[in-house]
């Protein structure tokens, strides 16, 4: 931008403020004066001159640091570890199954009996990370990872020593308690060191991690069952916590940042890594006092109605709800299928738990595509709005419409999903060659369950400032909705038969997926709302402290 010769003019340099979660730092700009023409920035294609910059034209503006502060390597290994972690919750889920029948027979009790463990145990896994979510919102992800393995850990012990139904009942539920929190947790980690710009393929790693839960653990559920007995599952899930939490603890550093900010500023106590509180103690007295250590943190008892107060969100209640009917899609073929394979083709356990891999591979699959899909299309709704992508501050999502690139690309995923289990419904209706099926369910894992994942994306960017409470709160809608859903699944298929229950569920999503279209378009108007909001709120509640501190 050029000037008249001899003029003056003033340019400040400023920054977006990484997706609403870093306060910005302050930097200086300055009125330039010269000769030749004025210019905003000197560039390669600026007419030369004599330039001067005026000290007491110095104007103090506002440029963002950078989103995180750890290096990519540090960012690669807390993604790796928090993978495996996720891989908990959905194998806990699993690979329980093929040792119905066996606990059953061990300890006297009926089936019926034994199918109220699943129940108790969806129930929990509602329930537990609205609490574990919270905590790692308020007192970091390192305390609450650890928390929960802990817990997960002795309930396997427990389980695995068991002689008596109501120990397992218990023991089930405490398991249950344990295992699904880490799933708030994990999506939250990649809010924490990813921005939006590369969340998506980042989230895809999260969520192909979770997929291959139901798509392994049934067969090595059935395997250590068949081979080893039911109580070498439990084990298997207590070494397997084990052999995480031990480089956990020593070497992966806490990411909150309601903690640690953007990584720049020093955790206390149980937020450091075993690591860090070595080195510490071996400071030398007053090194402590020159690295700056941050104030202590009041700590409350996590409140799981912070999960509810999401869900009356307006743009996050109805997007949890549609995400709730894609998921209940997914969980009630997952539910069904080794029932109806039996009926139809007389498989054994193993056999069954083999025909789970199409559908495994196929959720894989659309988790580690989806990130990148997501990704593009990002960057493509920017370059069409002349938006600038900041990978290092991350970007401010103010200006910029996340519900449509997040949701464009769901829409065709999402209706090829849906014809695909109308298919899948009716190939069962026909009881063809075991090949159709097994075809469709790759089909519907690849579809279904990456709408799933896309949608779970935006329910993180819509909620930054607490993304374990906003996934706990996806958590909560879905594992509600999924044990009712299972419970009548065998109802409907009594009734409306094969073909007719699985079109009644998909065109249930092509039915409610105008809310889509409802997000795209009022979605950003409220949730600028929802921001103004909770910064009047912010403000009144830091005049209240200050207040009170004096």
């Amino acid at each position: 931008m050029a000037g008249e010769k001899g003029g003056v003019e003033t340019t400040k340099l400023s920054s977006q403020q990484g997706d609403g979660l870093c306060p910005g730092h302050e930097s200086y700009s300055s009125t330039i004066k010269g000769d030749g023409p004025s210019t905003t920035s000197p560039t390669p294609d600026d007419s030369p001159g004599a330039l001067v910059l005026d000290p007491e034209a110095l104007v103090r503006t506002q440029s963002g640091p950078a989103y995180s502060v750890f290096s990519k390597g540090t960012k690669r290994w807390v993604v790796t570890m928090i993978a495996f972690s996720s891989f908990v919750s959905p194998m806990t889920a699993n690979i329980y199954f093929p040792a119905l029948v066996p606990i059953a027979r061990d300890m006297g009790v009926s089936k019926s009996l034994i199918n109220l463990t699943l129940t108790t145990y969806m129930i929990l896994q509602a329930i537990a990370p609205t609490l574990v979510g919270d905590l790692a919102d308020a007192a970091g992800r390192r305390p609450a990872f650890i928390i929960a393995f802990i817990i997960y850990t002795f309930a396997n012990l427990g389980l695995a020593l068991s002689n008596n139904f109501p120990a397992l009942l218990v023991l089930r539920m405490v398991q249950s308690a344990g295992s699904s929190g880490t799933l708030a947790l994990s999506f939250a980690v990649i809010a924490d060191v990813a921005v939006s710009a590369e969340r998506g393929k980042y989230m895809g790693i999260i969520a192909a991690s979770i997929n291959i839960g139901p798509a392994l653990s049934p067969v090595v559920g059935g395997l250590l069952s068949e081979y080893l007995g039911w109580r070498s599952i439990f084990w298997f899930c207590m070494i397997y916590a084990v052999a995480w939490l031990i480089p956990y603890t020593f070497t992966v550093p806490e990411t909150g940042r309601n903690v640690v900010g953007n990584g720049s500023i020093l955790p206390r106590g149980i937020n450091k890594t075993l690591i860090e509180l070595i080195r510490s103690h071996r400071q030398r007295p007053g090194e402590a006092a020159e690295t700056g250590q941050p104030p202590k943190r009041k700590l409350q008892f996590p409140n799981p109605f912070n999960a509810l107060k999401v869900i009356l969100e307006k743009d996050l209640g109805l997007l949890l709800f549609y995400n709730t009917m894609t998921y209940l899609v997914f969980i009630l073929i997952t539910a069904t299928l080794s029932t109806e394979f039996s009926d139809i083709y007389h498989y054994s356990d193993l056999q069954l738990g083999l025909c789970y891999l199409p559908y495994g591979v196929g959720c894989c699959v659309a988790a580690l595509v989806q990130g990148y899909i997501l990704d593009r299309h990002y960057r493509r709704v920017a370059q069409k709005i002349n938006f600038t992508i900041d990978l290092k501050r991350g970007d401010d999502l103010r200006n910029f419409p996340i519900e449509q690139a997040r949701i464009m690309p769901v829409w065709p995923i999402l209706f090829t999903g849906a014809a695909a289990v109308i298919c899948y419904g009716w190939v069962l209706h026909a009881e063809t060659h075991v090949a159709g099926p097994l075809v469709l369910l790759f089909m519907i894992g690849t579809c279904v369950t990456g709408s799933f994942s896309m949608l779970n994306t935006l329910v993180v960017d819509l909620y930054p400032q607490a993304p374990a409470t906003a996934v706990a709160a996806n958590n909560l809608m879905r594992c509600l909705f999924g044990a009712g859903g299972t419970a009548m699944i065998e109802s409907m298929l009594g009734v409306l038969g094969r073909g007719w229950t699985f079109s009644f569920w998909a065109l249930i999503l092509v039915a409610f997926s105008p809310i889509l279209w409802v997000l795209m378009k009022w979605g950003p108007g409220w949730r600028e709302e929802r921001r103004a909001r909770k910064t009047v709120e912010k403000e009144k509640r830091a005049v209240t402290e200050g207040v009170e501190g004096s």
